[in-house]
């Protein structure tokens, strides 16, 4: 048996080595077999010569089936002649798992998907072996820990606030019900209560990268029905300004982060990390209004922009300003939750904003109305009833700094940063109205 607790990465194996992984790829001739092998650090070619090797390792391996797991004791060195730079001359081998029939989904073409993405996600386990796939969740999990490390620079503390919930953020809409105990229980919307509440208990910056739900039937590239959500807390704050600062520092953080960091994976996608050039222009809504008119796309008053509208716009920011980034800020009222701070001067308008990322919004954030009364108030004039917010109301009545936060999806990040076009393709297991498996 091949002595597994010798093993190194493929793209480390030099001399005498032990490697293993997938049989990727197999080339039978008359008297050589060629087989490409790949683990989670590349590929390897395996090259045996009839009457170099053994009988017994030269009939193993003319028989291994492709996506079999195998594992290679021989000599490794770097090869001119292999297109992979390495190979490797097998003195033993080892069928640790053998394939049973053909792949479901073809992945063999590492730049060359042939399948469909439903399929794919239906066979998930599969198209993650794919390299190029693969390498998707390997720059987010770079992400993820850029951003973890950004923030706790920043003297943020990491929390974790729970997913089952009493109540829905707002009104009750887009929730998933959940049995709990005989109670009616959510799964929650958005840790954004908590967050306050924690702004209430004097923990003053927070942040947490977790789940949450919406239970919206949209059928397009940009929607999902769980995703994780980047959200942060910060006291002591004089405008959403403070917030805005805080989120392009966390996003240019993990740009660059990756930029420097993901230099192979980057090549393997075939894509470029634009750097991220701070400030970001702050374009307020009311002047979004004016510039897409200017166009000729009709905007409605005091409304949110359809996807039209933030592509649209999105042009026009890049070409004037020189930026695919841009804070979409001081938003309208009536589409924004009651408890964002209005402007005192013009209450119609909010000091809230979004993030947009060539024409896909994957931030929103802005400063938290922190007075009880005006809080008050603003619920009713949503058509809230306040007694059903009261464990949320309570924070207000003893006292709580001025606050503002954000919430930044993982995925649509991702998708941005490596130019997919589906955010499904940046999510591991994506749930959306009709994908409940795998």
């Amino acid at each position: 048996m091949v002595n597994l607790r010798r093993r190194v990465p493929v793209r480390d194996a030099r001399g005498d080595a032990v490697v293993a992984g997938f049989v990727h790829e197999v080339r039978r001739l008359k008297n050589i077999v060629f087989i490409v092998l790949r683990d989670v650090s590349g590929f390897i070619q395996v090259t045996a010569k009839r009457g170099v090797v053994s009988d017994k390792v030269f009939d193993l391996l003319s028989e291994v089936k492709r996506e079999s797991v195998i594992a290679v004791e021989g000599e490794a060195f770097e090869s001119k002649i292999s297109k992979l730079g390495l190979e490797i001359v097998p003195k033993d081998v080892e069928i640790l798992c053998e394939s049973l029939e053909p792949p479901a989904i073809e992945f063999y073409r590492t730049d060359l998907i042939k399948t469909g993405l439903d399929k794919r996600l239906r066979y998930r386990f599969l198209d993650l072996r794919n390299p190029k796939t693969m390498t998707i969740f390997r720059v987010q999990s770079l992400v993820c820990q850029a951003i973890d490390e950004f923030f706790r620079e920043k003297g943020f503390t990491e929390v974790h606030t729970s997913k089952l919930v009493a109540q829905a953020t707002e009104s009750g809409a887009n929730v998933f019900p959940v049995d709990y105990f005989g109670r009616r229980a959510y799964l929650a919307q958005s840790p954004q209560f908590y967050k306050q509440m924690l702004m209430a208990a004097g923990f003053e910056k927070v942040f947490e990268v977790g789940p949450v739900f919406r239970a919206e039937k949209h059928h397009t590239p940009r929607h999902l029905c769980e995703y994780v959500s980047i959200d942060f807390e910060v006291s002591y704050i004089e405008s959403d300004e403070d917030v805005m600062k805080v989120v392009e520092e966390m996003i240019a953080h993990a740009c660059q982060t990756v930029g420097e960091k993901c230099r192979n994976e980057l090549e393997i996608l075939g894509v470029e990390v634009e750097p991220v050039k701070t400030p970001l222009p702050r374009i307020p809504m009311r002047y979004a209004y004016k510039l897409l008119e200017g166009r000729g796309f009709k905007t409605q008053p005091l409304e949110d922009l359809d996807p039209e509208g933030e592509r649209l716009l999105s042009r026009i920011v890049r070409e004037e300003y020189g930026s695919g980034l841009f804070f979409l800020n001081e938003y309208p009222w009536p589409p924004r939750p009651f408890y964002t701070m209005r402007i005192e001067e013009t209450p119609e308008w909010t000091r809230s904003f979004d993030l947009i990322w060539d024409g896909l919004e994957i931030t929103t954030g802005g400063q938290r109305e922190h007075r009880y009364d005006k809080l008050v108030n603003q619920c009713q004039e949503k058509g809230l009833n306040p007694e059903e917010f009261r464990f949320y109301l309570e924070f207000f009545r003893y006292g709580i700094p001025p606050h503002g936060g954000s919430g930044t999806g993982l995925e649509r990040l991702t998708m941005k940063l490596l130019r997919l076009d589906n955010i499904r393709e940046a999510t591991l297991l994506p749930r959306d109205p009709e994908r409940l498996v795998p």
